[in-house]
């Protein structure tokens, strides 16, 4: 007889996990965040002490290491790794108690890698299978299969 159940999603006790929208055999690790309108995908894990805010997209087969927090406006497709400690910036002029009429977006496409303590600004898009150097200041498109690094980020080779 074959097995029908779904693989079970786990989610550490000691995470606030909101969102519904998670696909299975996808873990979320201690102090983890996941406001309700989030969406991850299938077959992710996000570690300890990371925070996923409501207007954000992750695909399937994703890595999130520690200390990593997406804001709104953040998509990031399948097969994508996250390092410890990588920031993103939705706000170009942020205030105290004073929002945008939009956020800025950024998108991570399918397989790229982003190292521990690189910083992506808004409006950014993170091209597919690129890597993006440990400590890097991204500040503009970084085109497919291609390795950044530096502050800013430089085009350093093809992969």
């Amino acid at each position: 007889m074959q097995n029908t159940e779904k693989p079970a999603v786990f989610i550490h006790p000691l995470s606030d996990v909101q969102s519904k929208n998670i696909g299975n055999e996808t873990r979320i690790w201690q102090f983890a965040i996941v406001l309700g309108g989030a969406v991850i995908g299938k077959n992710c894990n996000i570690n300890s002490h990371t925070f996923i805010e409501n207007d954000v997209i992750i695909g399937d087969s994703v890595t999130i290491k520690c200390g990593v927090y997406l804001w709104d406006g953040i998509r990031v497709e399948d097969n994508v790794f996250i390092g410890p400690n990588a920031t993103f910036t939705n706000d170009k002029f942020p205030r105290s108690k004073k929002y945008p009429e939009k956020f800025q977006n950024i998108t991570i496409k399918k397989g790229a890698s982003i190292g521990a303590n690189a910083t992506i600004l808004g409006n950014v898009i993170i091209g597919e299978d690129s890597m993006i150097g440990a400590g890097s200041l991204v500040t503009k498109d970084i085109p497919s299969g291609e390795l950044w690094m530096g502050s800013p980020a430089r085009f350093i080779r093809k992969l």
